[in-house]
């Protein structure tokens, strides 16, 4: 068996690739990370190569009803699971993970791409995703709607049974307090 250039150059395609994914989500402190997006765009590169290469070795002129991409769909919903994993609904009805979560199945279509041959495509999917998850949101803020500027911020406050609410809300009201905190309420 000869060493594949080709092979080791697409999973090394699709590890950087992966890597740049990774190092966006890691920079903001989301739970998907660098390793995880590595592993899962050379996995599904791996998967796209054994499903082609599968189908050339074993495929025959009087066998040939074999479905090279067959396996690689696997992975699309096999992926699937694994972005469902870091979507998370939190006590506030507030969903967080959905971008981590696409981006989980952006890796796995970047390794799907490499695996296939399409390295132009893959490079220019990269760029577009970092471009969409880092400098869109920005732009819109600058120049969109003004609702696209807010922010919701919730608040819970627990008082002791003692405090009257209405000095609570006079001391909210002043807006006495520096960095979110307001002086004389605990």
């Amino acid at each position: 068996m000869s060493f594949d250039f080709v092979i080791v150059g697409k999973l090394s395609l699709a590890l950087f690739l992966g890597m740049l994914i990774g190092i966006d989500r890691q920079l903001k402190h989301k739970p998907l990370g660098l390793k995880t997006c590595m592993v899962i765009s050379v996995a599904s590169c791996l998967v796209t190569i054994v499903s082609i290469e599968a189908f050339h070795l074993f495929a025959t002129p009087t066998f040939s009803a074999m479905d090279p991409m067959r396996l690689t769909a696997q992975i699309v919903s096999g992926v699937g699971f694994l972005g469902a994993g870091v979507i998370l609904r939190r006590s506030n009805d507030v969903i967080s993970g959905l971008t981590s979560a696409a981006m989980i199945w952006s890796a796995s279509g970047l390794g799907i791409a490499v695996g296939v041959g399409l390295y132009f495509a893959s490079l220019v999917a990269v760029v577009l995703f970092i471009i969409a998850v880092n400098i869109v949101p920005v732009i819109i803020k600058l120049i969109g709607p003004s609702a696209l500027r807010e922010r919701d911020v919730f608040a819970k406050i627990v008082m002791e049974p003692n405090y009257i609410m209405t000095d609570l809300l006079q001391a909210i009201e002043k807006r006495e307090g520096l960095n979110g905190k307001i002086k004389g309420v605990d």
